[in-house]
C-alpha cells in the first residue's frame, strides 16, 4: 500500500472519530463542547462524516485518488481555519453563515481552529511529499 493510501486511509479514522465525539460519554461538557473547547454540531458531524467517506473511499481506490483528496481536503480545511481565526467561524460547517462573525478571545480561536489547520496543512504537504506514488 503507498504512503498516499495509508495517509488518506489515517485521515478517515480521524475524520470518524472527530465525527463521533459527541457520541462518546464523558468528552463533552454540559455546555456540549467537546473537551470544553469544540462545541460540534449536525453540521459539524455531517462535515466529519462526508469527509472520512471522502477519504477512505479514496485510499481505497488508489494512490491518485488519495494524492486528489489529500491536496483539495488541504486546501478545504486549512482554508476554513484561517477563515476561522479571523472571523470566529469557518465555512465548512456553515458556521460564518449561522453565526457570522464572532467576538472571541484569539486564544480560544487557535485552539479550535488547531485541528482543521493542522491538518489541512498536514494533508496538502503530503499530497507533494509522496506526490510521486501517485503517477
Amino acid at each position: 500500500m503507498s504512503k498516499l493510501r495509508l495517509i488518506a486511509g489515517l485521515y478517515a479514522l480521524a475524520l470518524l472519530g472527530a465525527a463521533a465525539l459527541n457520541y462518546i460519554p464523558g468528552l463533552t461538557d454540559a455546555q456540549g463542547r467537546a473537551f470544553g473547547i469544540f462545541a460540534l454540531d449536525i453540521y459539524d458531524d455531517s462535515l466529519h462524516l462526508a469527509s472520512a467517506i471522502w477519504a477512505a473511499t479514496a485510499a481505497y481506490l488508489s494512490a491518485r485518488s488519495a494524492r486528489i483528496f489529500l491536496f483539495y481536503f488541504g486546501l478545504l480545511y486549512f482554508g476554513d481555519g484561517l477563515l476561522g481565526l479571523i472571523t470566529g467561524s469557518g465555512y465548512l460547517d456553515l458556521g460564518i453563515i449561522n453565526y457570522g462573525i464572532l467576538d472571541l478571545p484569539f486564544g480560544f480561536k487557535i485552539l479550535a481552529n488547531l485541528p482543521h489547520l493542522f491538518l489541512g496543512g498536514a494533508a496538502i504537504v503530503s499530497s507533494y511529499v509522496f506526490a510521486k506514488e501517485a503517477r
